[in-house]
């Protein structure tokens, strides 16, 4: 069996804007959808006038964050490897490193499940309940993480594995259809008109939606079956050591990285709780509104790196350089753009969420700090997402170590303690501004690199 000719002049021949829209677009309107999925939560529990369900959400949202540390272990590592073994013709990895990813996925989810209820007490004290927000938390975790940590990473872990073979829309089609649902149950689970279940309402429709975009990739692989590499059998699944090496050494890194992140938010909401829940709450919608630029940076980096893979496996550099030059420009007009709206008009994003003049003036100081960082996020997002396509496990690491331990946590300590509560929400520029210098130099020693050896092959 041989790739589709649409599929290898898409990765080959294809004009740069061209190939860069037609894989990153459906990827970031994807991720977008997940961001209103994830505002979904925040806004209709928002609309219950309660700061304590409010509050619910956003504590357990580290572990909801966690969850993208497995999906970045088995699919960015399982993606990364697919794509480099596309542009080296050798299919027989590609069907390997998807089940690989598949069955690890599965697995791994199962376990978070199990691990999160025998420890549920020490979790929560960990994520900054108390008395008052204790029973709130608790039925939001029940749904989104006892029942659904497993299609919860399984629809994400699939989408990545359809991706690297260049199939984004049917990635992003089959996220967005358990994003749209999530949005469209969301009012009837917890409404007052509904079934009034508040904040375990939220939960308990994530759940159901996650398992619907599950189907929807099994469905979709079973249609397929004979013109996809991409394989989900378990009877492929083998721990064969170049296979194994290959997706951890992209995806143990990524994985580290979003623990990381998990660490900062959650070390972010125990300073916050200290002010109370309003500031907890407060900080939960600026966050969610700060990630909508974020997540278009993120799907950027996820949906060009199955082009960025398979030219450096092909050797085909400047067509790589091309791409990432292309992608950075892109994404900064667009994020410079957003940025400024946060800044200007703070107080309009805020008051879509909840109608309390306190948590508006809370979140309007909060979004004027997220938002200076957003165009130095981008180019470290961009960064990393070549180095996760090109192998480059340990250099994406020492960026998720240089931003979280080294940076954004001593920041968060420092500003607080300077700037009591406000100071928080300007942590991560400050590691952002570092990180975006550091970028620019390891990708300009790469490309260097590069160039200098296809000149002497």
């Amino acid at each position: 069996m041989a790739p589709s000719i649409s599929k290898t002049a898409l990765f080959e021949q294809a004009p740069i804007p061209r190939a860069v829209a037609q894989l990153a677009v459906p990827t970031i309107l994807s991720s977008l959808v997940m961001v209103l999925y994830n505002l979904a939560d925040t806004y209709f529990v928002g609309m219950l006038g309660n700061p304590v369900q409010n509050a619910a959400v956003t504590l357990a949202a580290p572990v909801l964050l966690a969850f993208n540390a497995v999906n970045n272990l088995f699919g960015v590592g399982s993606s990364s490897m697919m794509s480099r073994a596309l542009g080296r013709k050798d299919y027989e990895t590609v069907s390997r490193s998807s089940s690989f990813g598949f069955c690890c996925a599965v697995a791994f989810g199962l376990m978070f499940s199990l691990g999160c209820t025998l420890f549920q007490q020490p979790l929560m004290k960990l994520l900054g309940a108390d008395q008052i927000t204790w029973e709130a938390t608790a039925g939001y975790l029940h749904w989104t993480v006892t029942l659904g940590a497993t299609p919860a990473i399984l629809n994400v872990v699939m989408a990545y594995l359809v991706r690297a073979e260049g199939s984004a829309l049917h990635a992003s089609i089959g996220t967005m259809s358990g994003c749209l649902l999530n949005i469209l149950l969301d009012p009837i689970f917890v409404l007052p008109w509904g079934l009034n279940l508040g904040a375990a309402g939220a939960g308990c429709a994530t759940f159901l939606s996650n398992c619907v975009a599950c189907c929807y990739f099994f469905v979709l692989l079973a249609i397929k079956r004979g013109r996809t590499y991409v394989c989900i059998d378990p009877r492929k699944f083998s721990l064969n050591k170049a296979i194994f090496l290959g997706v951890c050494g992209v995806g143990v890194p990524a994985a580290i990285q979003n623990l990381l992140n998990v660490t900062g938010m959650t070390i972010l909401n125990n300073f916050t709780s200290a002010y109370g829940a309003d500031a907890v709450a407060a900080m939960g919608i600026t966050y969610k509104i700060y990630m909508v630029p974020l997540y278009v940076s993120l799907g950027l980096s996820q949906g060009i790196m199955p082009l960025i893979s398979y030219n450096y496996a092909s050797e085909n550099i400047p067509r790589m350089k091309q791409t990432v030059g292309f992608a950075l420009r892109a994404a900064l007009s667009l994020i410079i753009v957003v940025a400024a709206l946060y800044y200007f008009f703070p107080e309009f994003f805020v008051s879509l969420f909840m109608n309390n003049q306190t948590i508006i003036d809370y979140g309007s100081r909060f979004l004027h700090g997220f938002c200076l960082g957003l165009p130095f996020l981008c180019v470290d997002f961009l960064a990393v997402g070549v180095f996760q396509a090109v192998g480059m496990g340990r250099e994406a690491l020492a960026f998720a170590i240089l931003r979280k331990i080294l940076l954004e946590i001593p920041a968060l300590c420092i500003l607080n303690w300077l700037f009591p509560l406000y100071g928080l929400a300007y942590a991560q520029c400050v590691a952002e501004v570092i990180l975006s210098i550091a970028a620019i130099i390891v990708l300009g020693r790469l490309f260097s690199r590069l160039s200098h050896q296809s000149s002497r092959g």
